[in-house]
């Protein structure tokens, strides 16, 4: 512990004091080394949230003791790479994110007693534009949504409501299509009682109409029969293109659709009776017969009925007797009958114009240059019976259909031959997350090794040198330890000169060994004299000596 402490003794205050800081600064490097290695990858969980969704979605991953990361202003939640889906699915259950808006559970927080009627179908309307809100976010391209109901009250008559309205604006991540945006009025239309789809009007983020909620009937019915030629042209399109492209080749076609609609609708009935076919219905037999006498004595006449009037006597002789018979018969027949109404509704086809315009042939020269050559009238014709049977012509509706052979002004692109990927192509195939993984392990192995050679070597080759130059003995001692060792030397200094038995004149091995003992004897001792003279002439060297040989170990 004496030698221990001595040693730090020579080192002094300040040189103590900066290998203190450096070792400490090293430990911290190093650390902040290990911790950045061993810290796993983070991955986003949610982005773009509000605040109300970012509070309740920290709050739940605090409870399960997750650690993540905020960044984008608090907008955006990141947790490790592997628990994203895990978690994403639990906060799902839970109904989180709720995007900012309020839904039907606004009722489980309120009280239904204390509030009044206006309360509550604020809160009802509220509710009913959050859970639309939810609905249409539900839509692949749609990130945010905002819905604005006006729902007038009712009013004792009917004639004098009016009907509902609702504005929409959404927040896109690309392009809604027509039929897209027309669900989406259909959507809200069929949520809310007696909304008419063109009565929703729709907007997004950059203030473009989607949808005119201020269009009648009429203007639905002309926007479906445009999206309905503009599908009916697309669908004929890819028909022919996928049919025409397998015989000249992916690109070397270009083909147009035209199609004419008939946008009447037509409504006719037919009534058709066939007279040969009928049956008896009904039949009805009447018979009536009826018989009349008549008789002076006890008839009522005007005469009898006078006053003074003679009596008829009762011996009168009667009139003859006047009889008649009536015989009616009604035959009812069913006659079959055949009514037709048919209804055809606007948008049908009246006409298809087809126009193909493909490439010719391309053959590579030996010099290494393109020549041109145009199809055949054969191959036209064919590519042309091809055309027809994909897009159902049909002559009676007069349609058309041209197809030209033209060169293409751009030369048909170099066929290359992509190599199929091997294994080591395959594994270095990294993605954006990999790369920015690298370059941070990169930068922080550079660091590593800058601190390695510019502050850890030099400390440790300063380290070692004093240690060495410690234990190193002074120059006279380690000659005069060489001359003992070796049994060589002058008397007279303390390294000496070599002494040879022969320059003695000595022939017998006998006589040599003894001569040579005999002055290797007066050497050593002439030297540990010589030594102790030295010793004696610089003390504070020769302690230093001795302590580096008592604290040396002894070697194994």
């Amino acid at each position: 512990m004496n030698g221990i402490v001595g040693q730090f003794t020579k080192f002094g205050a300040a040189r103590l004091a900066a290998m203190l800081a450096v070792t400490l600064a090293l430990v911290g490097f190093f650390g902040f080394v290990m911790l950045r290695m061993s810290q796993p990858a983070m991955s986003v969980l949610f982005s773009d949230l509000s605040q109300q969704d970012v509070s309740t979605i920290l709050k739940d991953l605090d409870t399960k003791g997750i650690k993540y990361e905020l960044r984008g202003d608090g907008q955006t939640v990141l947790v490790e790479k592997t628990a994203v889906p895990r978690l994403r699915l639990d906060l799902a259950a839970k109904g989180i994110p709720a995007g900012g808006g309020v839904g039907y559970e606004i009722f489980d927080k309120g009280d239904a007693f204390s509030s009044t009627s206006f309360v509550q179908n604020i809160n009802h309307l509220r509710a009913l534009e959050g859970e639309l809100s939810r609905t249409i976010r539900s839509i692949s391209r749609v990130q945010s949504a905002r819905v604005h109901l006006v729902i007038p009250e009712k009013r004792l008559f009917e004639r004098d409501r009016e009907p509902p309205r609702a504005s929409i604006a959404l927040k896109l991540a690309g392009e809604l299509d027509q039929s897209q945006v027309r669900a989406v009025r259909h959507l809200v239309s069929s949520a809310v009682d007696g909304l008419k789809p063109e009565r929703v009007s729709i907007v997004d983020e950059r203030g473009r109409l989607l949808a005119d909620g201020a269009q009648g009937e009429q203007g639905m019915v002309g926007l479906g029969m445009d999206e309905r030629q503009t599908a009916i042209e697309k669908r004929i399109k890819t028909q022919i293109e996928d049919i025409v492209a397998s015989v000249v080749g992916q690109g070397r076609a270009r083909i147009q659709v035209s199609a004419l609609l008939d946008s009447n609708r037509i409504e006719s009935r037919s009534e058709t009776y066939d007279p040969e076919s009928k049956v008896i219905r009904s039949s009805q037999n009447r018979t009536e017969n009826a018989q009349t006498t008549d008789a002076a004595n006890g008839a009522v006449t005007v005469g009898n009925e006078l006053p003074g009037a003679q009596q008829t006597q009762p011996g009168a002789q009667q009139n003859q007797k006047d009889a008649s018979s009536k015989n009616e018969e009604v035959v009812n027949y069913e006659i079959s009958k055949t009514t037709r109404v048919e209804v055809l509704e606007g948008g049908r086809v009246k006409k298809l114009s087809v126009a193909v315009l493909v490439d010719g042939t391309y053959t590579r020269t030996t010099a290494g240059e393109l020549s041109y050559q145009p199809r055949g009238a054969e191959d036209i014709d064919r590519i042309g019976q091809l055309v027809r049977s994909a897009m159902g012509f049909d002559p009676a509706r007069g349609d058309k259909v041209e197809v030209i052979n033209l060169r293409f002004a751009e030369a048909p692109p170099a066929i290359v031959d992509l190599p199929e990927q091997t294994l080591m192509q395959q594994l270095l195939s990294f993605t954006k997350e990999d790369i920015v993984r690298f370059a941070e392990l990169g930068v922080i192995s550079l660091l590593t090794l800058i601190v390695l050679m510019v502050v850890v070597r030099p400390l440790l080759k300063q380290v070692l040198a004093t240690e060495s130059g410690q234990r190193q003995l002074p120059s006279f001692m380690r000659n005069a330890m060489v001359a003992v060792e070796n049994g060589t030397g002058d008397p007279a200094s303390p390294v000496g000169l070599p002494v040879d038995a022969a320059s003695l004149g000595l022939e017998a091995p006998s006589e040599k060994m003894l001569a040579v003992a005999q002055i290797k004897g007066q050497l050593k001792a002439q030297s540990v004299e010589k030594i102790g003279q030295l010793v004696s002439q610089n003390p504070a060297d020769s302690v230093a000596v001795l302590r580096g040989w008592i604290h040396e170990k002894a070697p194994a």
